[in-house]
């Protein structure tokens, strides 16, 4: 095995587990959101209804670039040519840079601190998955 074939292979493996570390993540967002959403605007009636809220209401819209880029992902790693490491490469820094929770920033970077100051298990999956970035 080459060289440049043994670094595909190993970024390509962080790139699937920052992949299923997203998942998670994103799945344990999504809870958290709609339980202080919850709180604040009453029950959620179905999960249809939840998934319309997700796709379309305002205070859901941060949480929508970590489904975007969960879904590039998806589609560089089964598209027909295989993904190069470059574009691998990227995929990983892009996931590094929107991970960045900060009490002043983007909607996205100061939602994603919150709910890491405000759950203890967000917390920790938010340091896993930095720890597939070092």
């Amino acid at each position: 095995m080459s060289a440049s074939n043994s670094s595909l292979q190993s970024t390509l493996q962080r790139l699937k587990e920052v992949r299923i570390q997203l998942l998670r993540l994103h799945k344990a967002l999504l809870e958290y959101e709609r339980a202080t959403y919850e709180q604040l605007h009453g029950r959620i009636p179905s999960n249809g209804e939840f998934l319309r809220l997700v796709l379309e209401h305002e205070w859901f819209s941060w949480l929508r670039p970590i489904s975007q880029f969960i879904v590039q992902i998806d589609e560089e790693l089964s598209a027909k040519e295989p993904i190069t490491l470059n574009a691998a490469t990227e995929l990983l820094q892009t996931a590094h840079s929107l991970l960045q929770p900060a009490e002043e920033g983007s909607t996205l970077e100061m939602r994603y601190h919150q709910a890491i100051q405000r759950d203890v298990d967000i917390a920790f999956m938010h340091v896993q998955i930095s720890q597939l970035f070092k």
